[in-house]
């Protein structure tokens, strides 16, 4: 949209809590939303947005952005904020991270890791990222800010899990503190119950994965809840690598040796109802990627409606799902101009046709899409 455009979307129906508000009519003028008014409207050309709920930007709080094309499919399933999570050179993202038509991209540039680990040595990640002690930590730290990191992310993992390096917990802290004397979150990747406690206890902001070896355990969970961690639980992935990795016949040997711990997706599902129940904010993320080494791609855009689905199967309710991809990322991440269908804010929009409230899978009915200065990315005469 150019600065002077006016676009009405009439008889649309917003989130209001748990449920779905009356109609209203909704203006945008240019980049933001101008107005949200009980008062119907009658103007030419205006979308009838009867039937239809009108969100905010949908928001995958875990993805890898692998070049123009995966942007352009996350706009196309009505996503206009994306979180990547692991890039190997930050400045690839430069052209893209406020493109117009597609979405706004959050970075947190390479992640660290440790001497050894399949990250920097099978993954191609720089050997720089690999670090000794905290000093070294220290030093990353300032490295990504300055290349425009958004976030910092370390690799924490578990030393009882075969093939694995895994950073000290002293250098994940120093990670930590240099990470937070910058301003930045700091999230982990951690996808057992120990790297999660040694993520915990470092403390890191943000731990994105669930569990696959065991149930978080409900210390463990009060701890999280009230040091106000978040959790982007990945379903989506953590289903994907339990169908890939029970497959492998290694893995199927070293878990009867009592080597490997045995995967189950219950005990990520469980885990996400825990969190839901304690009050720890839970955020959508799909983990999408193109990578050859990880157990499963999740494709970009449309595995964020599978995740929803996952996370209400887990047992959030549709419209907890829902600020899981929305206001409660936003909130999260510090981006303040979008995540609520507000007058003043960015007209980052999606039209769906039907009630997620009452089927998250409805999500997946998208008529439009608005991404701040950019045009409905979808034809939109057919609603007029």
């Amino acid at each position: 949209m150019t600065p002077d455009t006016v676009t009405t979307i009439t008889n649309v129906r917003l989130l209001d809590g748990d449920s779905l508000g009356d109609e209203l009519t909704v203006v945008l003028n240019g980049s933001l939303i101008a107005s949200v008014s009980p008062a119907p409207v009658e103007v030419a050309d205006a979308i009838d947005g009867r039937g239809c709920v009108l969100l905010p930007g949908l928001i995958d709080s875990h993805l890898h952005v692998d070049g123009r094309a995966s942007l352009e499919a996350c706009a196309n399933w009505g996503l206009t904020t994306v979180v990547d999570l692991a890039v190997r050179d930050i400045r690839s993202l430069d052209p893209l991270r406020h493109a117009e038509g597609l979405p706004t991209v959050l970075t947190a540039g390479v992640p660290a890791s440790a001497p050894g680990g399949q990250h920097v040595k099978k993954m191609g990640f720089p050997p720089s990222s690999a670090l000794t002690d905290a000093a070294a930590a220290h030093r990353f730290v300032g490295e990504q800010v300055a290349a425009g990191a958004d976030l910092i992310k370390v690799i924490v993992e578990d030393p009882k899990v075969p093939g694995t390096k895994a950073l000290p917990a002293a250098v994940i802290a120093a990670v930590v503190t240099a990470a937070h004397d910058a301003g930045r979150l700091v999230v982990a990747h951690a996808v057992t119950t120990a790297s999660i406690t040694t993520a915990h206890e470092a403390g890191v902001d943000v731990i994105t994965h669930a569990p696959l070896n065991a149930d978080l355990a409900p210390d463990l969970i009060a701890s999280l809840a009230s040091h106000q961690v978040v959790l982007i639980p990945t379903l989506t992935m953590m289903r994907g690598a339990v169908a890939t990795l029970t497959k492998s016949k290694m893995l199927t040997v070293l878990s009867t040796l009592g080597i490997a711990p045995k995967l189950d997706y219950t005990h990520a599902e469980a885990s996400v109802a825990l969190a839901q129940s304690a009050g720890i904010t839970v955020l959508a993320g799909t983990d999408a990627n193109t990578e050859a080494l990880v157990p499963a791609r999740p494709p970009y855009g449309e595995s964020l409606h599978d995740e929803l689905a996952l996370l209400v199967a887990a047992g959030l309710s549709p419209a907890e799902a829902l600020r899981s991809a929305t206001a409660a990322p936003a909130q999260v991440f510090g981006l303040t101009d979008r995540g609520s269908v507000t007058p003043g804010l960015r007209a980052d929009l999606v039209l769906i046709e039907g009630d997620p409230t009452h089927d998250i899978t409805a999500t997946r009915n998208i008529r439009a899409t608005w991404i701040g200065t950019a045009p409905a990315l979808v034809d939109t005469r057919g609603l007029r």
